[in-house]
């Protein structure tokens, strides 16, 4: 049986010990969830860190997966407003310590063409990148991305693979909006469970693209789950979206299920 493997995990700067840790890793077992994918702890820098406080927040998950190396994957968190020596430097410093992907969060819509420096660092590197999205009345943030922007994100670059994160943010509205570009997968993370939406996802991308993300500690790791084991997929499809699809992006293996 393939790992369950959470795609969209953040450790908090607030608790960045190994206590803390060995905490989160304990909720995600419980909830029968092998490995994490940590994405920094961006929301406590705001939308703008500097590059100090970028550096601090992939020293955390570097901290974290050097704790618990056989649960811990790690992303290297970036904003495309920094000079691109800085982003490439600090991009190969992850790397060379076991990163395995790159994190973007506000600090630019995707579609701003100030993001393509960012990405070609991906697109060398062979790197995923999982991207921000969401669809909001309110509460948007002037930087922030809808899945139309990631979808000319992945216009420009159909060479990388894209990861739209918050697919219940997003909707039946984002699903649509990447749905011609294969290079983008989505994450189920993203506020409660909607009904019927994992399946229309699965429908309209193809069970490839659609990947388990809880967004935890922020949201619960078993209601995450929940969402995908208790939806109307086949179980093919729910190992699929589960871990093997994670497996498949990051280069890990995966038992193909049958």
């Amino acid at each position: 049986m393939s790992p369950v493997v959470d795609i969209h995990v953040h450790p908090t700067l607030g608790q960045p010990t190994e206590d803390a840790c060995d905490a989160l890793v304990a909720a995600a077992r419980r909830a029968r969830v092998d490995r994490l994918v940590l994405l920094g702890t961006v929301g406590e820098m705001g939308f703008y860190p500097t590059p100090e406080q970028v550096r601090q927040a992939n020293d955390v998950t570097l901290s974290w997966i050097r704790h618990r190396p056989l649960e811990c994957l790690g992303y290297c968190y970036l904003s495309p407003r920094h000079d691109p020596g800085f982003c490439r430097d600090e991009l190969a410093r992850c790397l060379a310590l076991g990163m395995c992907g790159v994190k973007l969060w506000i600090a630019l819509k995707a579609s701003d063409p100030r993001l393509d420096d960012t990405m070609a660092l991906a697109a060398d590197t062979c790197l995923p990148v999982l991207q921000h999205a969401w669809y909001k009345t309110v509460q948007g943030y002037p930087d922030e991305s809808s899945p139309a922007d990631v979808a000319e994100l992945a216009r420009r670059w159909p060479q990388v693979s894209i990861v739209m994160a918050h697919l219940t943010g997003g909707g039946r509205r984002g699903v649509a909006d990447v749905a011609d570009y294969p290079n983008v997968y989505a994450d189920t993370s993203g506020g409660p469970p909607v009904a019927g939406l994992v399946e229309y996802a699965v429908r309209e991308l193809g069970e490839e693209r659609v990947l388990f993300g809880s967004d935890a500690p922020g949201r619960d790791f078993s209601v995450a789950v929940a969402r995908v084991e208790g939806s109307r997929l086949t179980e093919r499809q729910k190992r699929r979206v589960l871990g093997v699809n994670a497996c498949r992006l990051m280069g890990l293996p995966a038992e193909e299920p049958a």
